[in-house]
């Protein structure tokens, strides 16, 4: 894929949905403008024509990849979000160790603080966060998780699985000390909504991106 292409997964007259790359932002920044996952995908609909919109429903982490959805009229963003606890989202995860449980459900309250970190902390200072995972396999030094995120809590999936003894390689923020593929492990590989025009169930999926395809980590 060409850098100034995108990755369309599915697009109808109301949404778009796309892959995003890794070191990508989702959205503008005081310091980054342009280069942005909305930014390409607003251009991607101006060529077809200049009047076209596009709203944000959703964000990814700029180093995680995988599935964003994108709305096309400010109605449809609003359908969207506000049905977004309905949507259930999935991603696959490398990470450091082996997990004790091979089936797990994390709940913590999570806050940020004046680094933007974000941390568990006690009920009354936190909003609620519930991550599931499974365990696909492992190495000795590594594990493979898909993990269902019941809540969309920022860093949620990363603040857990540290909490969980597990970090996510490449995630020095939160605790991890390896980097083996030179970018965040973890990807958004599903999500199940309602359409927002015809009810209808969608079932969106992106296939793994080439570094956990040819990553070694389970034969070693």
């Amino acid at each position: 894929m060409r850098k100034d292409r995108i990755k369309i997964l599915y697009e109808d007259k109301s949404i778009i949905v796309v892959s995003k790359p890794t070191h990508l932002l989702t959205i503008a920044t005081q310091n980054e403008k342009e280069r942005t996952m909305f930014h390409k995908v607003i251009e991607y609909e101006r060529k077809k024509n200049k009047n076209n919109k596009v709203f944000i429903v959703h964000r990814l982490d700029k180093d995680t990849s995988g599935i964003i959805v994108f709305a096309k009229s400010e109605k449809i963003k609003k359908i969207l979000q506000d049905n977004w606890d309905k949507t259930k989202r999935y991603y696959m995860a490398i990470v450091e160790g082996i997990p004790s449980e091979r089936e797990k459900t994390i709940k913590s309250y999570l806050a940020e603080n004046s680094r933007l970190i974000t941390y568990s902390t006690s009920d009354t200072k936190g909003k609620l966060a519930i991550t599931k995972y499974k365990l696909i396999k492992h190495s000795k030094k590594f594990s493979l998780l898909d993990i269902e995120i019941l809540t969309g809590r920022k860093n949620q999936i990363r603040v857990h699985m540290m909490d969980n003894n597990t970090p996510i390689v490449g995630d020095k923020k939160y605790g991890s000390i390896t980097n083996p593929m030179n970018r965040l492990g973890l990807h958004a590989y599903k999500i199940i909504f309602s359409h927002p025009i015809t009810n209808k169930e969608m079932i969106i999926e992106d296939k793994l991106p080439k570094e956990f395809e040819m990553a070694d980590f389970f034969n070693k």
